[in-house]
């Protein structure tokens, strides 16, 4: 384990490009209207520019993790740090909606090069009893940048237009850069015979099961085009993904190589629940927002920043307490923090659905918006945490792969169940739109509802919301089987730095008070 002199300018560098990454997966769906407007582009065009943003970044996170083993996180997550830059430039200069897809899907690739760069560098540089802190900002960071994208949004949109929601990446992305050139160390890395048979299965498999669930719902879970199927590719990539898991396996024996996924991540108990957890997390954080801002601007005639600034109580309370809870759980056992998080999430969900009606006093909304608050600030650390606290250096670029990617797995799920089920809720709820033989709709009255109508949406809205608020609770369930974390011992020890170098490694990464102000050295093993 590396020994690093000064860890928190290192960590606060890598933040700023991870807050960035995070805000483009939601800050885009605040400006589709305009984008359709500008580019003079159809609603299937335009969801695309999302779904090629997820799909590119979701399939290669296992890869880029393990390239960050190999060649060390600091330059992969330079490279996509360039990438991302400049592909939010070509996105906010785009003439046409095929151009903006196509640098959308480069966007996506710098996003999954850099994000598991960020995990694994801290894994690698505080020592996992003291890493909790560290977990905490970058929790808060996760947890914030999913409710300040559609703020940011929304002023951007309504104040400059669509395209600035791509070119403010830009002077980010040059000070993330400047900063992680400077602060973050060059970690040792570790010599690994890539993997290409694992590498192709994975992509292919993730690949099929991730456009079929995203893009199932265009095509009514049907037929894509002559004999392909959704389910034919969900199916198809689920075989895949065995057979990539059975090639995991067997790699030692048959190829002399070193597995791309290495299977005893999952002999530590904590490493598997907390995957499933986040997975249940990254469900539930991408599905309950739809329902919510579909009822804050159809129902009650906000605008989209309006109805965005109604989830401030949560960024607020979330990016206060997330570090404190980073500090206590490296003091107590981070379940019962991570199991009251997830059970609160579900209670403030519960809630927001009761109150969906069209006479709702819309402050009373603000209420479950700050439980909402304190249960992001319990469940992102103490997950991410838990998750990484027994990962070996040499397998922590890997660890963060599967991390990151069961997280963004559970978004896309999240994102069509929730898309599939509002359509189901609306057709029982609403009566059909005069003079067309489907279900009323916002599209079929003009991007409005006639008053009469506002009840049975709302119910829809409320009723929806109840299936995120339902999974989190699966979520809370496996938390609670967390094992006791372990006695930290000779974290931190090199071949001739002896116990006081480990003691010494231990306290610079504990002190949080270190700020920006001196380069990071790294002590290879």
């Amino acid at each position: 384990m590396e020994n690093v002199a000064r860890p928190w300018p290192a960590l606060w560098s890598l933040v700023i490009g991870f807050f960035m990454i995070l805000i483009d997966t939601t800050i885009v769906s605040v400006a589709n209207p305009r984008i359709m407007e500008g580019l003079n582009a159809d609603i299937n065009s335009v969801i695309w520019v999302t779904s090629a943003y997820l799909l590119a970044y979701a399939v290669p996170l296992l890869i880029t993790g393990r390239l960050g083993d190999r060649f060390g996180p600091k330059k992969l997550y330079l490279s996509g740090l360039v990438v991302f830059t400049v592909a939010s430039l070509w996105c906010g200069l785009s003439g046409d909606v095929q151009t903006l897809i196509g640098a959308r899907v480069l966007q996506g690739l710098g996003a999954a090069i850099m994000t598991p760069q960020t995990m694994a560098v801290i894994t690698r540089i505080f020592p996992p009893d003291r890493r909790g802190a560290a977990m905490g900002i970058w929790g808060a960071t996760a947890g914030v940048a999913t409710l300040v994208g559609p703020i940011l949004g929304g002023v951007l949109v309504d104040g400059l237009g669509w395209e600035w929601i791509f070119f403010i990446n830009i002077p980010v992305g040059i000070v993330g850069f400047i900063l992680a050139w400077r602060f973050v160390p060059a970690l040792s890395t570790h010599p690994h015979k890539f993997d290409i048979p694992g590498v192709l299965l994975s992509a292919v498999g993730l690949f099929l099961v991730v456009f079929g669930i995203q893009e199932g719902e265009t095509f009514n879970w049907g037929t894509i085009t002559g004999p392909v199927t959704v389910w034919g590719l969900i199916i198809a990539g689920i075989a895949v993904l065995v057979v990539f898991v059975v090639w995991q396996r067997v790699n030692p024996r048959f190829y002399d190589g070193e597995p791309l996924l290495p299977l005893s991540l999952f002999k530590d108990r904590n490493f598997s629940l907390a995957n499933i957890a986040i997975t249940t997390v990254g469900f539930t954080v991408t599905a309950f927002s739809l329902p919510l801002i579909f009822y804050y601007q159809i129902v009650r005639g906000l605008t989209p920043t309006q109805s965005a600034l109604m989830m401030v109580p949560m960024a607020l309370i979330s990016g206060g307490l997330a570090p404190v809870v980073g500090k206590i759980i490296d003091k107590v056992n981070p379940k019962y923090i991570t199991a009251a998080g997830l059970v609160l999430m579900s209670v403030a969900l519960f809630w927001n659905a009761s109150l969906m009606h069209p006479d709702t006093p819309i402050w009373l909304f603000l209420l479950p918006s700050a439980v909402l608050g304190f249960a992001n600030a319990g469940i992102w650390a103490p997950l991410s945490s838990t998750a990484t606290r027994n990962l070996p250096p040499r397998q922590a670029g890997a660890g963060s792969g599967v991390y990151n990617t069961t997280r963004q797995i559970g978004a896309v799920l999240g994102s069509a169940a929730i898309a599939v089920l509002i359509q189901a809720r609306l057709a029982a709820e609403l009566p059909a739109a005069p003079g067309t033989s489907g279900t009323a709709s916002p599209m079929a009255f003009g991007g409005s509802l006639p008053e009469a109508l506002h009840e049975g949406f709302s119910t829809a809205m409320g009723q929806s919301i109840q299936l995120p608020a339902a999974v989190i609770l699966i979520g809370a369930a496996v938390a609670v089987f967390f094992a006791r974390p372990k006695p930290v011992q000779g974290w931190g020890r090199g071949p001739a730095s002896g116990a006081a170098g480990a003691t010494a490694g231990t306290a610079a990464a504990a002190d949080p008070a270190q700020m920006p102000g001196g380069r990071a050295q790294a002590k290879p093993r």
